[in-house]
């Protein structure tokens, strides 16, 4: 009965508690690997001089991994999962309809009929002028873009199997579960709570999940991505479709990335979107369109059958 009480707590306190664990996940996860780091390779005494051992030891391919791996558990996983421990009266990582294979097909489906207009409007995006009075700020953000890309770059363009496999594991696996977990876990019904409206929520959490990457000139695509998250969530009530999205969405341009390594390609090949006819990108969002309506249609249908059985 104490418990249950609990369940009052203001969703406020659930957010600054949140709030709290991510900072302090992240800095301490991720401090963890920098000094493992300079304790293995001897660097520690030079990097009290400078800044030059941490650098040298992070352009490493392992702890390049490492601290990817650290910052997506630290800032997310960790985060959540301890939100989940102090607020065990609440359920933030449902699996309601796990097995449901349906929701899983229909959430890949979502991704691909979608993916000729989430080109469109990357490209759109990449191109995105500020006014000349903020000039200063555009070039921050070109800046920004341009270091996450050259990062990118020396993660993603591999011609070896094994490299290949730990990118799906450090780009695709990792952040799909850690990012799903905190932001359609945790963050999402927060805020549902404070809004008591679905949409608001999967729009609002899309807006932090995509801002939160401080990727501008990649916002509009990686929110919009954001939303089909949400809505699975919201329909499927599992936590793992949404991951599975996220995971196909990731794995994918790690694959990609690494065929086009094969073939001699380059990262700026990568990222150039193909052009494709109006009736394709009409054809995609019809396509979509009917996906997400039949998803919700067969989310009601689940939940008719749920509660009857209940009733029952």
């Amino acid at each position: 009965m104490i418990e249950y009480m609990k369940d009052d707590k203001s969703p406020w306190a659930s957010l600054g508690l949140l709030l709290v664990l991510t900072v302090i996940c992240s800095v301490a996860a991720q401090f963890v690997v920098i000094l493992l780091g300079l304790l293995t390779s001897g660097s520690l005494h030079a990097a009290q001089q400078d800044g030059v051992a941490v650098a040298a030891f992070t352009e490493k391919p392992f702890f390049m991994y490492a601290l990817l791996v650290a910052s997506s558990f630290g800032t997310f996983l960790l985060p959540a999962i301890i939100l989940q421990l102090r607020e065990p009266f609440r359920s933030y990582f449902p699996t309601e309809n796990k097995g449901n294979l349906g929701f899983y097909v229909l959430a890949v489906l979502l991704l691909v009929a979608f993916g000729p207009v989430m080109q469109w409007v990357g490209a759109l995006n990449s191109e995105m002028s500020l006014p000349p009075g903020l000039a200063g700020i555009e070039a921050w953000m070109r800046a920004q873009e341009d270091k996450m890309a050259v990062l990118t770059e020396q993660i993603v363009m591999v011609d070896h199997v094994g490299l290949l496999l730990s990118n799906i594991l450090v780009m695709a696996v990792v952040p799909a579960i850690a990012e799903e977990y905190y932001f359609r876990g945790s963050l999402m019904q927060i805020i549902q709570r404070l809004t008591h409206n679905h949409h608001i929520t999967v729009w609002l959490t899309a807006v932090i999940f995509s801002a939160i990457h401080v990727q501008f000139f990649g916002f509009f695509p990686r929110l919009i991505l954001g939303v089909f998250f949400g809505y699975m969530f919201v329909w499927s009530r599992n936590i793992w479709v949404p991951i599975l999205g996220h995971f196909v969405n990731n794995a994918t341009v790690t694959v990609i990335a690494f065929v086009y390594t094969k073939q001699g390609k380059t990262f700026d090949d990568l990222q150039h979107n193909e052009t494709y006819s109006i009736f394709v990108y009409l054809g995609s969002l019809i396509i979509t369109g009917a996906l997400a309506f039949y998803f919700y249609k067969k989310s009601k249908q689940q939940q008719q059958i749920i509660h009857g059985e209940r009733l029952d």
